[in-house]
């Protein structure tokens, strides 16, 4: 009698919810999740902190079925060195429960899964499962709070051009004091140019040299001298002017904040 009272009072809290899909459990609240997680999310936070920039992940939900994953790892000890740009992978909702499941390469699959907590119109904070399986075998898993926000800005488009600035956050490690230019093309490649005199010339000395943008994440990658080279940005774009924005870790696990700025250039 008790637990049924307790049910029709969690049920009959707010208008804004309903039992209907945790029968089984009704001290979980129904978060209606199928509608408001469409659309692009980005990871803001990790363990209560703020993630660094290298560690973000842009999720697109375009239905109850079917998301997009953009990330770039260099060095994780569960996923590896993955370069994802949109990425498709399965969605599966079951309650405030939300599994993205996809192949990375052949054989081996990545599932992530969410456990929310609390979701609104532009946040939403969940308890996230990774898991690697190689040929169906565990190869690892590992755990973490997250809180995401949603994305209402894309700058895939914007960011095509070429875009010139310098580095704006005093004492960086990336303030040489020079300007700086880049030519990012439409399909995914870009160009970077070094100052010869009075005059710009593509580097040549960098080779692969790609990039893609999801919401505000931009990552882009280059080989020097054999050896791959990646780096994580946030960017904004108004009015031809661009800046770029990252959270980064020092050795010592203090961290920093790095600033570009930039305008489009013929």
């Amino acid at each position: 009698m008790q637990w049924a009272i307790a049910a029709a009072l969690i049920c009959g809290a707010s208008v804004l919810t309903s039992c209907s899909s945790n029968d089984d459990n009704p001290a979980i609240p129904d978060l209606n999740l199928s509608e408001k997680i469409i659309g692009k999310w980005i990871i803001a936070d990790k363990d209560g902190q703020p993630a660094l920039t290298n560690e973000k992940v842009v999720y697109n939900f375009i239905s109850t079925t079917k998301a997009y994953l953009s990330l770039s790892f260099t060095d994780n000890s569960i996923e590896g060195t993955p370069w994802e740009d949109q990425r498709e992978a399965i969605v599966e909702i079951i309650g405030n429960n939300i599994t993205l499941t996809y192949e990375e390469v052949a054989g081996k699959t990545i599932i992530i899964e969410y456990h929310v907590e609390a979701i609104s119109n532009t946040a939403m904070i969940a308890k996230r499962t990774r898991t690697i399986q190689q040929d169906g075998a565990l190869v690892g898993s590992k755990e973490d709070m997250v809180r995401c926000e949603k994305q209402t800005a894309d700058y895939r488009a914007a960011i095509v051009g070429t875009w010139q600035g310098r580095c704006t956050s005093e004492g960086s490690v990336f303030d040489d004091g020079q300007e700086h230019r880049w030519q990012y093309n439409a399909d995914g490649t870009y160009v970077y140019y070094v100052k010869d005199g009075d005059n710009w010339v593509p580097n040549e000395g960098n080779t692969l040299n790609e990039y893609f943008v999801d919401g505000s994440l931009l990552c882009t990658r280059w080989v020097d001298n054999g050896v791959e080279n990646r780096e994580w940005w946030e960017i904004t774009i108004a009015d031809d002017k661009m800046n770029w924005t990252a959270l980064r870790q020092n050795p010592d696990g203090t961290t920093f904040t790095a600033t570009f700025e930039m305008e489009k250039v013929e």
